[in-house]
């Protein structure tokens, strides 16, 4: 873990980032952003628009980034008052987290009324924007000739997402959550740990069908999964990821196998296990379905309904069981007694390791954007911390690498 941990600080140290905010609810993301990116050990220094400093004040960054934040364009107490070029000459990085439709618009037209949009302008780094606004003005043709206009530029677009909006409206045109951001920004300069290895991971609920009306399911959002894998195909490796009904989109690079039934997503992770070096089980398999499925819709016919279940075949167990299995990586969520259960299972089905979180809380664990994690392997733990599920997605796929070369000393040479 020291290893790969110092190996990713050598790339991104020292690493100066420019973070324009501008205005909208998003914006409080952003505070969580510079969080992130000072973990990295990156310095970061902050440009507000005016609209920004409604819905966050500049003494949050400042607090938070060590660096005086910057909103005006002409600042009498830099040299010359162009502080907007010696900040356009400082950056390695520029990015601008939320980016309104408004600043986009700005710079796809070359426009510079406010120290944000002549700070594009007059910067020579690589530039990168999360754009964040109501679903409809982000599907308005000007807008996506705007984004057009400025990937022909040279700058790279992160996101956004789909999902339920402050407005209350649904689509397209959330911010990406802040550990996503930071993943994309650091994309390139990973180490490229897991190149060469071939990755399976089975993610999201199963639905077990009663009628053509019901079915049992559970509360996995799979975003935890979806995170990992991404995460291990910005390592370099080659991501084939077994879906359960989720709503996130499909990751770019990644082969995704869509199932439903926890016997599908049997065969089709059996399927791929015996021609893959590391199978991570974080989907949440119904350990039960109906033993017998009705044809038609079930009739409330009286109080009392009894549904025979039958026990649903154990994913985890039957990878780790192959006679030339993978690393195998299991995850365990549990609302008690946590640490036994996790440590039980890890060696009851012959894991190499489990990843174990607290569900039913407060903060984290399903359909939450954070979560924290106890690892285990034979002879070991680690505690992650809660964090953004993209930042802790990171942190688990380097403890994985670190453990699979351990295990496979030639592979790795």
């Amino acid at each position: 873990m020291i290893r790969l941990y110092s190996r990713l600080r050598n790339t991104i140290i020292n690493k100066r980032i420019l973070l324009g905010v501008c205005g909208g609810i998003a914006a409080y993301k952003s505070v969580e952003l510079v969080r992130l990116l000072r973990k990295q050990n990156c310095q970061v220094r902050v440009v507000m628009t005016k609209s920004a400093q409604q819905f966050v004040t500049p003494l949050t960054f400042q607090a938070l980034s060590g660096n005086t934040v910057h909103t005006e364009l002409f600042d009498a107490s830099q040299e010359q008052a162009m502080g907007h070029i010696h900040l356009a000459r400082w950056a390695d990085m520029f990015l601008i987290a939320p980016a309104s439709a408004n600043t986009l618009a700005k710079m796809a037209h070359g426009l510079a009324d406010d120290l944000l949009s002549t700070l594009y302008l007059a910067s020579d780094c690589p530039v990168y924007v999360a754009p964040a606004m109501n679903q409809a003005m982000w599907h308005k043709k000007i807008t996506q000739n705007n984004i057009q206009t400025l990937k022909q530029h040279g700058v790279t677009v992160i996101g956004p997402d789909s999902g339920v909006q402050a407005c209350g409206e649904q689509g397209f045109g959330r911010m990406k959550e802040p550990g996503h951001i930071c993943a994309d920004l650091f994309s390139h300069t990973r180490p490229q740990s897991m190149r060469g290895l071939k990755l399976l991971i089975s993610a999201g609920p199963t639905r077990e069908p009663l009628d053509p009306v019901r079915y049992i399911t559970n509360r996995s959002s799979g975003k935890m999964g979806y995170a990992i894998a991404e995460a291990a195909q910005q390592a370099g490796a080659d991501v084939t990821l077994v879906s359960g009904p989720v709503n996130i989109p499909v990751p770019d690079n990644i082969h995704v196998v869509k199932v439903e039934t926890a016997q599908q997503m049997f065969d089709a992770v059996m399927n791929q296990a015996h021609r893959c070096d590391i199978y991570i089980g974080a989907a949440a398999v119904a350990d039960y379905r109906p033993a017998q499925i009705q044809d038609h819709k079930i009739k409330k016919q009286h109080a009392d309904n009894i549904i025979e279940l039958t026990q649903n075949p154990d994913i985890i167990a039957s990878v780790a069981g192959l006679p030339k299995k993978p690393f195998v990586v299991g995850f365990a969520a549990e609302t008690d007694d946590l640490a036994n259960y996790a440590s039980q299972k890890l060696h009851s089905k012959n894991l190499d390791m489990i990843a174990a979180n607290w569900v039913g809380q407060s903060e984290g664990g399903f359909d939450s954007d954070h979560n924290a994690l106890q690892v285990f392997w034979p002879g070991g733990s680690q505690h992650f911390a809660m964090t953004d599920k993209q930042y802790l997605a990171h942190q688990l796929v380097k403890l994985i690498t670190e453990k699979f070369n351990e295990k496979n000393p030639a592979q790795n040479s």
